[in-house]
């Protein structure tokens, strides 16, 4: 059930997330995440339970892996759209840690934002 259209907007979203997390550009993660949104991961054992607005201001008072110049490696491993809900599988490698991402997106007043990310380090 997914459009072109829909895929190339997600897909969009997406790496300006990332682009976001590597260069520590906050207003590229504020204009993909809508506000309201919780993180909540799985970092070798330890809870983690983050508003988005926490996550953006941690974001900006670390260093970012680009100025740090930590190798970095990003892929999307599946997205599926149903309407105006989709929901994106992915996977990051940053600062020692093998993150798997889940983020659950809304097509919000025509435009894609993140609404909530779930995610987990695997060794």
């Amino acid at each position: 059930m997914m459009n072109a259209t829909s895929f190339k907007a997600i897909e969009s979203v997406i790496l300006d997330y990332f682009d976001g997390i590597y260069e520590g550009n906050t207003e590229k993660l504020t204009r993909v995440f809508q506000m309201d949104g919780y993180l909540y991961g799985d970092i070798k054992g330890d809870a983690y339970l983050k508003h988005v607005s926490e996550y953006i201001e941690g974001v900006k008072n670390r260093q970012s892996p680009k100025e740090l110049d930590d190798a970095y490696h990003t892929e999307i491993l599946g997205i599926e759209v149903l309407g105006k809900i989709a929901m994106a599988k992915l996977r990051l490698q940053m600062f020692g840690f093998n993150y798997y991402d889940y983020l659950s997106l809304a097509k919000i007043d025509g435009d894609w934002k993140i609404v909530n990310k779930v995610f987990a380090h695997v060794e």
